[in-house]
């Protein structure tokens, strides 16, 4: 694997500003979380800082059980080579026992890569393809949060309800993008609809949607259906007014975080229909997980990214006390496995379990963004439309083609 020198400096700094490391004593008594994500890019406010806010939330109230644990962070830069080459560093020089969020695919798979050969955990939180509880699943990788079945089905099966029967797509040509893409235009198809065209655009770096959102007016589609997310997102919908497509066809959202509508303001984002597992102000629960998320993030509430990493690490460390701090660092599998056999309860997402694919059996929630007038105080932002149960909103256990799951 060749890798820039860009990349190669971005792996060095990452190295350097690890702590110390401890004596092998120490050490055995310690577990390293390692969340990896975008800290610079287009990602940077959907995972980015808070999402290690949160993993550290999970750590601090968590407590003590008899070892100690140590949260470390790096920005792979939404490159699979740059990630890879951390987490391997991580793991094989600064002693990582689970590496935690990793939003972008591409980024993602590669990280899975290194993490079955290692044999560490792997919650992946981040990033979307079903891949992961797919074909390449592994004994030691969990799925929380969201995939891009579950957000077709959510938003994408909404909107094909309501009568949008033919679609335009604006996609990020990666492979996030490309599945999102694959599989709401199967769900349309299935429907009776037709997709009208799709335009893929290059990742990252895109800024300037108005030549796709020009092409997708003139495809006299019913539904522009926009398969990206974080800032990309942000951008296609601003501009999408600007050119008053937004008139003419029906955006579908088919990624967009709370954060995102936030970027937005209520009175451009109003009206949109997205998809999240999380909502801070969906019960008491949440709200107490969010009041004391809150003050160390104010101006970047949680999201279901930030949640996810949260519950994910809580969820962990609790398969760690139960197995040994010991007998959780012989090996990845061994607490997944453990992380199967518990359900999971925490503020953020309640009791929960995992599937033997690895994939975290949530609810979807279609929520409407309210206008600025709905809203009575800050990110009160969404109204619940209508709720897909877990076993409705993950890929069904027969088809994902995973070799965990057994027939």
């Amino acid at each position: 694997m060749s890798l820039t020198r860009r990349a190669l400096l971005g792996s060095t700094a990452a190295a350097a500003a690890l702590p110390p490391r401890r004596s092998r004593a120490q050490a055995a008594n310690t577990i390293r979380i390692g969340v990896l994500n975008d800290q610079s890019g287009p990602y940077r406010d959907t995972g980015g800082t808070t999402s290690v806010i949160c993993t550290r939330q999970a750590v601090e109230e968590f407590g003590s059980h008899g070892f100690t644990v140590d949260v470390i962070t790096a920005d792979h830069q939404n490159k699979p080579d740059l990630g890879a080459s951390i987490a391997r560093q991580w793991i094989d020089t600064d002693g990582v026992d689970m590496i935690i969020d990793v939003p972008t695919s591409s980024v993602a798979l590669a990280v899975n890569t290194v993490c079955r050969e290692k044999n560490r955990t792997y919650i992946n939180v981040g990033a979307a393809t079903a891949d992961l509880t797919g074909k390449a699943c592994a004994p030691n990788n969990v799925h929380w949060t969201y995939d891009t079945y579950m957000l077709a089905r959510s938003t994408g099966g909404t909107m094909v309800k309501a009568g949008g029967d033919s679609w335009y797509f604006i996609t990020a040509d990666y492979v996030f993008g490309q599945q999102l893409q694959r599989d709401t235009s199967t769900l349309v198809t299935k429907a009776g609809g037709k997709v009208m065209g799709a335009s893929p655009y290059p990742f990252p770096g895109t800024t300037d949607f108005s030549s796709y959102l020009l092409q997708a007016q003139a495809s006299g589609a019913k539904v522009l259906g926009l398969c990206n997310a974080g800032a990309d997102t942000v951008n296609s919908i601003k501009q999408a007014h600007e050119f008053s497509v937004n008139k003419k066809m029906k955006l579908a959202a088919m990624l967009m975080f709370i954060t995102d509508v936030n970027a937005l303001g209520l009175e451009t984002a109003q009206g949109l229909n997205l998809t999240e597992s999380f909502y801070w102000d969906f019960n008491d629960r949440s709200r107490a997980f969010t009041k004391r998320v809150v003050p160390k993030t104010p101006k970047n509430w949680p999201n279901m990214i930030h949640a996810g990493c949260y519950s994910g690490t809580l969820h962990f460390l609790k398969a760690v006390a139960a197995l040994g701090a010991a007998k959780a660092k012989e090996g990845g599998s061994t607490v997944v496995a453990q992380m199967k056999a518990m359900p999971t309860d925490d503020d953020a997402y309640g009791k929960l379990t995992i599937r033997a694919d690895g994939r975290l059996m949530a609810p979807a929630y279609l929520f409407e963004v309210k206008s600025p007038a709905e809203s009575k105080g800050p990110w009160d932002y969404y109204k619940l439309v209508e709720t897909t149960s877990a076993e409705d909103a993950a890929v069904p256990a027969g088809e994902t083609g995973c070799s965990l799951v057994h027939a």
